[in-house]
């Protein structure tokens, strides 16, 4: 006579029913011929056992979670030998086909397990979850009843967490470390099915880092549920589900991979703050996990938690070396741009400045010297600082440096230059001042974009601004603008100072700005000799901020025609 038992522990542990139908459904509805009562999702109608070739075959109904016999899913009748298993969510029985009979001992009972509540937010039908956490880090742990242990043993234990211990306290690199600590992990727990490690990534969103499965082909269909993850996180607490079908009913990541049981447990760094969590479940009905699984995790938790802090400091150490080097060349290619050397002209002088308030700025200067014996002289200034100022700055050159050479007159050059600038579409403008010298008449065109006009010190010893009622726009607000020009004549012993305002503007440690009336003083005292003129003002400047940091980049060209 055939006959199923179950061998599963539990309440119905050893229940019998001996075969005698050509047809049994088996299932939770109460109409079934064979009802199981389980923490587990069994549908209603889960599976059919029907006469055939003179035993029974074993058929599954569209299961949510499927059947499976001797451990394997099955997709279509299968014939049943004697001693086969079957498994239906976490109740496990045995298919007989023997002469000998035991004492029926009466239907299927039910087997209620001890539930562990935890919200599924991220799952379909949440709101049927009990939003309860009862896993405690201080082992306050509920779960159902079914499975007994399949452990490794004390010295293999033992090995295992010794290896892990050496891994995480010899490497820096994560990406080391984790998959040896689940490898390690693998050896502990022999029951495990898969094992992730998921951490937080900048923006706060959970990152898989590791993953390690029995099964190669369980790697392609591996599923988490982010609320699990993120509620240990946020509860800094480890939980174990010894029922994960039932305690995680609404979860499809536990059901779809039909998970039995599960550990998880944050990692946390120094300040105890959590970092990601390590999760290790398994499809296996008997040896499911316990308390004891939960301490050793938890353990393994707390040293990977601060290898991974040490590991991530590491790496971010490792990042801004990168970022320094690579700020360090982008300076240099900065400076590529801006003149290496003052023009040689018979009779004039010069003098510059340009200190970035970081490694690279938004400041610019150049000199252009035209075939029509003129000499451009531009400063400009683009709004903010960093690497996107400096980008945009090693546009403004090549596009002056363009505009000026190809068009004669300064006003329709800063027109097209102008023009260019705002066709970038960069969200970004620019204040400019240019002067186009004539090296034989000494004639000074000024035209002004949105910039301070320079300041003119004149022979008498009395200074101006010139240009600063014909101040046009700055480059990049609008296209289609007509700029003007104003000429004066660079007599023997006056200069022309343009400058950016992060010299004017320069705080000290109260606040208080360096100003345009001392930099007018400073260049009125100097009586038009250009390197004093120079050295006096930046001298001023950097004693007026002391003890403070440079809070915007700094630039001055200075012309002068010598006595």
């Amino acid at each position: 006579m055939s006959y199923i038992e179950i061998i599963s522990s539990g309440p119905a542990m050893g229940r019998r029913e001996n075969l005698i139908k050509p047809q049994y459904i088996i299932g939770r509805h109460p109409e079934c011929d064979i009802v199981l009562e389980s923490g587990a999702v069994v549908s209603r109608q889960h599976a059919r056992l029907f006469a055939r070739n003179g035993g029974y075959a074993c058929e599954d109904l569209g299961s949510r979670n499927g059947t499976f016999v001797n451990g394997k899913l099955i997709n279509g009748p299968t014939q049943l030998q004697d001693g086969d298993s079957i498994r239906i969510c976490d109740i496990e029985m045995s298919y007989g086909d023997t002469k000998e009979q035991s004492s029926f001992k009466g239907e299927f009972g039910s087997s209620k397990s001890g539930g562990l509540g935890v919200l599924i937010e991220d799952d379909e039908n949440e709101e049927n979850v009990s939003p309860s956490v009862q896993a405690r880090m201080g082992m306050d742990v509920r779960g159902s009843e079914y499975g007994f242990q399949l452990s490794a043993s004390a010295e293999s234990r033992l090995a295992a967490l010794l290896e892990i211990m050496r891994n995480l306290g010899k490497t820096i690199g994560i990406d080391e470390v984790l998959p040896k600590v689940l490898d390690s992990l693998f050896s502990i727990f022999l029951q495990a099915d898969r094992g992730f490690i998921v951490l937080k990534d900048s923006a706060g969103n959970l990152v898989t880092r590791a993953t390690k499965t029995r099964n190669k082909d369980q790697e392609d269909r591996a599923r988490l549920s982010k609320t699990v993850l993120r509620e240990v996180m946020k509860t800094k607490q480890a939980i174990i589900s010894l029922d994960a079908s039932g305690d995680f009913s609404m979860s499809e990541s536990v059901a779809d991979f039909k998970i039995k049981s599960m550990i998880v447990a944050p990692l946390l760094n120094f300040e105890g703050e959590p970092l990601g969590v390590i999760q290790i479940d398994s499809t296996q009905t008997k040896g499911g996990f316990e308390a004891k699984d939960l301490e050793i995790l938890i353990g393994v938790a707390n040293q990977a938690g601060i290898a991974i802090e040490n590991a991530q400091m590491h790496e971010n150490l490792v990042a801004q070396k990168l970022v320094e080097q690579d700020l360090v060349l982008a300076a240099q290619v900065q400076l590529a741009f801006l003149p290496k050397s003052s023009p040689a002209c018979n009779g004039l002088s010069f003098y510059q400045y340009y200190n970035p308030a970081q490694q690279i700025g938004g400041d610019y200067f150049d000199y252009l010297e035209l075939d029509n014996n003129r000499l451009v002289i531009a400063l400009a200034d683009v709004v903010g600082h960093g690497v996107a100022a400096a980008m945009f700055m090693a546009k403004l050159s090549a596009e002056a440096r363009f505009a000026f050479a190809s068009i004669s007159d300064p006003r329709k050059a800063m027109a097209q230059l102008n023009d260019r600038i705002t066709a970038l579409d960069a969200d970004r403008f620019i204040t400019m001042s240019v002067i186009v010298l004539d090296k034989t008449t000494n004639k000074a065109t000024i035209v002004i974009a949105g910039h301070m006009p320079p300041i003119h010190y004149h022979a008498d010893g009395s200074i101006s601004e010139p240009g600063e009622d014909i101040a046009g726009p700055p480059l990049g607000i609008m296209s289609d603008v007509e700029f003007d020009a104003m000429e004066v004549i660079l007599q023997p012993g006056e200069c022309l100072t343009m400058y950016t305002d992060g010299i004017f503007e320069a705080p000290n440690k109260t606040g208080e700005q360096f100003s345009i009336n001392r930099v007018r003083k400073i260049i009125e005292k100097a009586k038009g000799q250009v390197k004093p003129a120079g050295e006096e003002l930046i001298q001023s400047v950097l004693e007026h901020i002391v003890d403070c940091e440079q809070e915007d980049d700094m630039c001055i060209v200075i012309v002068g025609r010598d006595h």
